[in-house]
């Protein structure tokens, strides 16, 4: 007994699915492939662990300027990323955005070098006072320091998980 349908008009058809598909596997990985350079991933601090964000890998890496870690010498800025459960430091050579400074959302595009200094190609920050980066919004919510505006500072051993 026989696979294939007894059929003609069946056997053709199955034909054209075995044919059509290897092609189509094969247009879908070449897309996959050649925008693998174009894709951004996102990460916090705590996150960007050196096997989750490679050293020369470009990333976005986005958080909270932490207070007195601001540092201007000449045209480079350097100042550290906080998700208050870890720290990134960030050094930036160019002007920053007009609303950037401390306590602030920001995310900052680029690469860690090897010594897990972050410098970044380009810096977004937040456009008003309700606005903050989404990504940071939501990675602030899972570690359970989102605080909306105008509500107290939970303590760390009363926040849910």
């Amino acid at each position: 007994m026989s696979w294939l349908p007894k059929s003609p008009k069946a056997r053709r058809r199955l034909w054209v699915v075995a044919a059509a598909a290897p092609v189509l596997a094969l247009a879908v990985g070449l897309s996959l492939w050649a925008m693998q350079d174009s894709v951004t991933f996102f990460f916090s601090p705590s996150e960007a662990t050196a096997e989750a964000a490679p050293a020369g890998r470009m990333i976005r890496l986005g958080g909270l300027v932490e207070a007195g870690s601001v540092e201007h010498h000449g045209a480079t800025v350097a100042f550290t990323v906080t998700d208050n459960a870890a720290t990134s430091r960030v050094v930036y050579e160019g002007d920053l955005p007009d609303l950037f400074r401390e306590g602030q959302g920001i995310v900052a595009q680029g690469k860690f070098g090897p010594d897990r200094v972050f410098h970044a190609d380009s810096v977004l920050a937040k456009h008003d006072e309700t606005y903050m980066p989404r990504e940071v919004a939501d990675r602030l919510k899972e570690k359970g320091e989102w605080r909306p505006e105008g509500a107290p500072a939970q303590p760390a051993d009363q926040r849910t998980l």
